[in-house]
């Protein structure tokens, strides 16, 4: 009678049961009487060699082992590797490079704004005011936003005798970036009931909201633009209107900013957004 252990073996496969970090199948030996094993004589070798090529399994006749437990070279792991990517659903494939280039194109599209230190510290007491002290900008705002950005035309057109049509595309742009980005990304949570109180009867919020919420606006766009199919020509134009703004809005804070905020009235909850 031959023996073999009653122990589980275990071989290492893509896919099975996971022990750790590796994946594992497992299969068992068992006791076998003599009337199950076959003679070795060269018709049942010739018998076993054809159970052999039928299951795809090529033995090695000086080891006794199967080929396929030979060590893969790099080369042919190279190989299997590429066979893997190409047997990948075109579909899948499709999916999954889409969201890596995108991720890529996020980055390598990124428009850096600077932001002047002293808009910075605006941004700042901003969020003191709102988050820490429970005051609000009180609405609407004198100047609006319209009014900062109109009065940014009136400066080039004195300062350069023409307004290029960029210039105005992109102010047009901004006014619609933060009449649809204000009440998803740039409020706190605590001015949200005002929100819903001074945005009535389809009135855009560039005429209620004034430079302290634009303001934030230019701390989203980079994360909104870099999803934006723009040449980078067009990114550099884009990035230097920016920056004239915001010095222009700097030049001009005290008039366009708020020294002090209006009391609780109209704040909910606590935290913010």
């Amino acid at each position: 009678m031959a023996l073999a252990s009653t122990k589980p073996r275990f071989k290492r496969l893509s896919k099975g049961k996971k022990t750790g970090d590796t994946l594992f199948t497992t299969f068992w030996d068992e006791w076998v009487g003599s009337e199950r094993l076959m003679k070795h004589t060269e018709e049942n070798v010739l018998k076993q060699q054809a159970l052999d090529k039928k299951q795809g399994v090529d033995k090695n006749p000086k080891s006794g082992r199967s080929a396929q437990t030979k060590p893969k070279s790099s080369a042919d792991a190279k190989v299997e590797k590429e066979d893997l990517k190409t047997n990948v659903p075109k579909g899948k494939k499709r999916k999954n490079d889409s969201g890596a280039e995108k991720d890529t194109l996020s980055f390598e599209k990124l428009v850096k704004i600077q932001i002047p230190s002293t808009l910075k510290k605006q941004l700042v007491d901003d969020w003191e005011y709102v988050t820490q002290q429970d005051k609000l900008v009180k609405l609407p705002r004198s100047p609006n936003i319209d009014d900062i950005l109109r009065k940014f035309l009136e400066y080039r057109l004195k300062k350069e005798g023409t307004i290029p049509d960029p210039v105005v595309e992109v102010l047009k742009g901004i006014r619609c970036y933060f009449d649809k980005a204000l009440p998803v990304m740039l409020l706190y949570k605590k001015e949200r009931k005002q929100y819903q109180e001074a945005v009535k009867d389809d009135i855009s919020p560039s005429f209620v909201y004034g430079g302290e919420h634009l303001l934030r606006l230019f701390v989203k766009l980079p994360e909104l633009l870099a999803f934006v199919n723009i040449e980078e020509e067009t990114l550099t134009c884009l990035q230097q209107q920016f920056i004239d703004l915001l010095k222009f809005m700097q030049k001009n804070q005290s008039t366009f900013f708020l020294s002090a905020y209006d009391g609780s009235k109209g704040v909910e909850g606590k935290g913010k957004d």
